[in-house]
């Protein structure tokens, strides 16, 4: 029995140190004295992909890459960058990942591709079943 939890509690002391121990950036939790940027700032965070979490947007992560990844955004918009510039340049960095939407591009092509496709192959099997019903 001892053996068969050692796996498991490997695994959760090494999940338990992948946090980093230094402090947080300064703009990772605190919001912008402007409410107009720190909207802008949000409206966009809203937008990028946590590259920790993978599910859940950096305004939503407590991932320390995501707190990271906040403070970048609402240093950007304080120095008067607009949210398109900050999105371009977190792309350029990170990769086309880091958005929910991203590009239409030959490497981002599969992405937009595949829903259409397999919703035709889809329609073509429901099609040719139905006739055989049919008939």
């Amino acid at each position: 029995m001892r053996r068969a939890l050692l796996p498991v509690a490997l695994l959760l002391a090494s999940a338990a140190q992948a946090d980093s121990t230094l402090p947080a950036s300064p703009l990772a939790y605190t919001q912008l004295p402007d409410p107009d940027q720190e909207a802008q700032a949000k409206a966009l965070m809203e937008t990028l992909r946590c590259l920790v979490c993978q599910g859940q947007s950096i305004a939503d992560s407590d991932a320390d890459m995501a707190g990271e990844m906040r403070a970048l955004v609402r240093q950007r918009i304080a120095a008067g960058e607009r949210p398109a510039q900050v999105r371009k340049w977190l792309m350029e960095r990170y990769g086309d990942y880091v958005t929910y939407d991203p590009p239409l591009s030959w490497i981002t092509a599969p992405l937009w591709i595949a829903p259409l496709a397999l919703l035709a192959l889809g329609l073509l099997i429901a099609r040719r079943l139905f006739k055989r019903k049919a008939a």
